[in-house]
């Protein structure tokens, strides 16, 4: 069976990414931010989807030793199924693939059959009516706010409408899916994420590049969470 974050679905989580994170002490950056953490965001890139190349199961199996956190890995992979055994065994809750990469239901099919929570991504220019048909299939719906790749990018404003049209319609449904954004996340674009309807904060260089990432994290949570209580 999937295992979920301790926050209920639809609550404001905050999930530092570890991308942006110290390598070279990566257990003690966790442990820094433990306390205002929901769930970790492990961002997988093949060099060929996006990019960029990062992490693989071998990591994620390290840090799972030093962390009892919902693990919630990012596969900007061309080919995911091919992975998503190996990322389970390494110790995964959720694993999140992407709408581009198709076979989408065979994909949220295999991650059910190794007892992961499925999570379902899109990039910035990918509209709304590729998502609409799956979010009844999944539990976490991803709208990147930047094109995916790289840390450090800037908000892309425009995706805050597939934003809120997804919200309305999990919302409309009725659906237990966490809307979570990915993406130049601060103290100024958090907010207006929050506003469209995410839930789920992913934040790298804002948390792990403040003198105090716990403190940078709490904040963020804070300014969010302004928001979420008077939408």
């Amino acid at each position: 069976m999937a295992r979920h974050p301790d926050a209920p679905v639809g609550t404001l989580q905050i999930a530092p990414s570890i991308l942006s994170a110290d390598f070279s002490d990566l257990a003690a950056a966790i442990h820094s931010v433990d306390a205002a953490t929901d769930r970790l965001h492990i961002d997988v890139m093949d060099g060929h989807f996006v990019p960029n190349l990062t992490l693989g199961p071998s990591v994620v199996a390290a840090i799972r030793r030093c962390s009892a956190k919902f693990f919630d890995c990012h596969l900007m992979l061309t080919d995911p199924g091919e992975y998503l055994g190996a990322f389970a065994d390494a110790g995964a809750d959720g694993c999140t693939v992407h709408v581009e990469v198709g076979g989408t239901a065979s994909l949220i099919d295999q991650a059910r059959a190794l007892g992961l929570s499925v999570g379902l991504a899109c990039n910035p220019d990918t509209p709304f009516e590729a998502m609409a048909p799956w979010l009844e299939h999944v539990d976490l719906v991803l709208c990147m706010t930047v094109f995916p790749g790289f840390a450090g990018q800037s908000f892309i404003e425009s995706v805050l409408d597939k934003i809120a049209r997804i919200r309305a319609e999990i919302d409309h449904q009725g659906l237990a899916v966490d809307l979570e954004v990915d993406g130049g996340i601060d103290h100024e674009t958090a907010p207006r994420a929050v506003a469209a309807g995410a839930n789920v904060l992913v934040a790298g260089s804002a948390i792990f590049s403040a003198p105090s990432p716990l403190d940078a994290a709490r904040d963020l949570h804070a300014v969010a969470a302004a928001v979420a209580s008077a939408r």
